[in-house]
């Protein structure tokens, strides 16, 4: 239980320090995938790439890599 309990916790630290808005549009594409056709998964894809590539955490993953710092995303 110990193992699983650990591994538990890297995984939140990891997805604590990611961009939320970008993971929630993930899981809402992903989630969608099951009922969609193809055509209509991919301009569904396209569509919140659009969304997120507005967003303030797009932006500052972009900055930071270029800058080689450690992003400070905010979920927005």
């Amino acid at each position: 239980m110990k193992f699983f309990e650990a591994e538990s916790k890297k995984i939140v630290q990891t997805l604590s320090q990611m961009p939320t808005k970008g993971l929630a549009y993930t899981k809402h594409v992903l989630n969608q995938s099951f009922f969609n056709p193809w055509e209509e998964q991919l301009a569904l894809e396209d569509q919140y790439q659009q969304k997120a590539a507005k967003t303030y955490d797009y932006t500052e993953g972009i900055k930071s890599f270029l800058e080689k710092r450690a992003p400070d995303f905010k979920g927005k």
